[in-house]
């Protein structure tokens, strides 16, 4: 039987390695397109939640509106998003990604997971199957925990 504490050191390794090799290819691809960690965490937001307003992006980075216009303008001039007038606030403007962006983001993406493919090739074909459980027990309840925020 797993205890709590062996249970949470494993959990704290694999988060660990994971996060750090996770990263280094993120950066890495990030660095090779010439824009910031915080110019791509914006095309990486509207990739998973759609388009947004600015004021989303200065409360989800905590920066000002001024900061966020700042990043979201080289953006634009990049062509990774474009900024429209807000349908329901005229005086709003919304962004959301191009193709342009949205083939970076997954660019990136492909990149960034590159390294689990070299990581399975390393599993045997008896700790595959116990992989796959383990992180869908781990998934639901990260879902789960996602819903109460």
């Amino acid at each position: 039987m797993t205890s709590p504490i062996q249970l949470k050191q494993t959990l704290h390794t694999w988060m660990d390695v994971f996060m750090h090799r996770s990263m280094r290819s993120w950066t890495q691809f990030a660095k090779t397109t010439g824009l910031s960690m915080p110019q791509f965490s914006i095309l990486m937001q509207l990739h998973h939640k759609g388009p947004c307003g600015m004021s989303e992006i200065s409360e989800r980075f905590d920066i000002t509106a001024a900061a966020a216009s700042q990043l979201t303008e080289k953006l634009v001039q990049g062509g990774y998003i474009e900024r429209t007038e807000d349908p329901n606030d005229r005086r709003a403007k919304s962004i959301q990604l191009t193709p342009k962006g949205k083939d970076l983001v997954e660019a990136g993406m492909t990149e960034r997971y590159r390294w689990m493919d070299e990581l399975i090739s390393k599993l045997s074909v008896e700790d595959k199957p116990k992989v796959v459980e383990a992180l869908k027990v781990l998934t639901e309840a990260a879902k789960q925990l996602e819903e109460k925020a």
